[in-house]
């Protein structure tokens, strides 16, 4: 694989930093889909963002095709029957150079569920544009960084700069959701595609250290998802009338989800530390060389303390112990306004990252998983 001469690849950002407006409109284009994977009213809207998205990569000559969701139909708890979105598949070049390596490229396209009442401070599916920033749903996960792909892509074939690699593209539409059929995907339904000829994946899906130096991710952590489930009767009760006679299910799912983590985030659970390797002394000293800033790490959360204070415990907690957080509760009131009814059964929902050598399924059940 030979390198692309200097000159082309000055050439080659000045071309894209002249396309500057056009990329955002192209951008505002993608973040107005509401492409919310979660919700069944927009899952039209996942699958229109995906076919989209298909069309201008076989613009730009890439040969890409879709695969069918091996999950199939999704039954919502409301009984009604929804079509999982497919993944797309693709080659660039279409016609793969035998003499060049090949990059596999990961990206998704749906987004989490936002609304104004989230805390945004503009409306999250249109693209506003503030000073040097772009607000907007998608901006940067995961939108942005596919189409960025794509546009630069779309510039080196402009300006005649061949591609010194081929590329395998897998763009879905369900990872906000637990990546429901991919797995099914690369391992059943297309193995050929994902064991043959990939010399290395990149995963257009991730963040910074800052927010002025990149850096190049080489692990991510991964996820356990559950599902935490109390009924307290067959139906919603009247506070007023069976307050005070009945277990409430809400009130029994709160004090179960409050012994799973403490307040400084440390995992409650029995045996879960037991699964995480020790940090050694060399590993220690790693950490120490690495440019990050706590103060400005809390100031881009928002923040007002961290956990931790010192870079080196921030890091650790961010990248290499496992974390346990929760994220909601299904069948509770969560709308405007008073309700005073005692919910008959509810859903609490937590999830644990995962890090190196954890076990996923000794995690679950305590079994090996070999």
């Amino acid at each position: 694989m030979s390198a692309v001469p200097e000159e082309l690849v000055t050439k080659l950002f000045g071309s894209i930093d002249s396309y500057k407006k056009t990329m955002v409109e192209r951008l505002r284009a993608w973040v107005e889909i509401p492409s919310v994977s979660c919700q069944a009213s927009h899952r039209p809207d996942v699958f229109k963002m995906m076919y989209q998205a298909q069309k201008e990569f076989d613009a730009l000559g890439a040969k890409t095709w879709i695969e069918k969701n091996p999950k199939g139909i999704e039954m919502t708890p409301d009984g009604e029957e929804v079509e999982y979105p497919p993944i797309i598949l693709g080659l660039y070049p279409a016609e793969p150079n035998p003499e060049h390596k090949t990059l596999l490229l990961y990206g998704h396209l749906d987004v989490q569920p936002a609304q104004m009442s989230d805390g945004w401070d503009y409306e999250p599916f249109k693209l506003t544009e503030v000073g040097d920033k772009l607000y907007g749903r998608g901006s940067t996960d995961d939108k942005a960084p596919v189409l960025g792909w794509l546009i630069a892509l779309e510039k080196m074939k402009e300006l005649g700069i061949e591609l010194p690699l081929n590329l395998k593209f897998c763009f879905e539409g369900m990872e906000e959701s637990g990546s429901v059929g991919l797995n099914e995907l690369i391992f059943e339904q297309n193995p050929e595609f994902f064991n043959t000829g990939i010399d290395a994946t990149c995963i257009s899906d991730n963040y910074w250290l800052g927010t002025e130096k990149p850096c190049i991710t080489y692990g991510l952590r991964g996820i356990a998802y559950f599902g935490l489930t109390v009924e307290c009767a067959s139906k919603d009760l009247h506070s007023g009338v069976f307050g005070g006679c009945v277990h409430e299910a809400m009130t029994d799912l709160i004090q179960v989800m409050s012994s799973l983590v403490d307040c400084r985030g440390k995992i409650l659970i029995d045996g879960v530390y037991d699964l995480v390797d020790e940090v050694t002394p060399e590993e220690e000293a790693l950490y120490k060389s690495i440019d990050f800033c706590p103060e400005a790490f809390r100031k881009q959360v928002g923040a007002e303390k961290l956990i931790h204070d010192s870079k080196e415990k921030l890091l650790q907690h961010r990248w290499r112990f496992p974390t346990l957080s929760l994220h909601g509760i299904e069948g509770a009131f969560y709308e405007p306004g008073e309700k005073t009814v005692i919910p008959r059964r509810v859903i609490g929902k937590f999830s644990i990252r995962l890090v190196p050598d954890m076990d996923p399924v000794k995690l679950t059940t305590g079994q090996d998983s070999y």
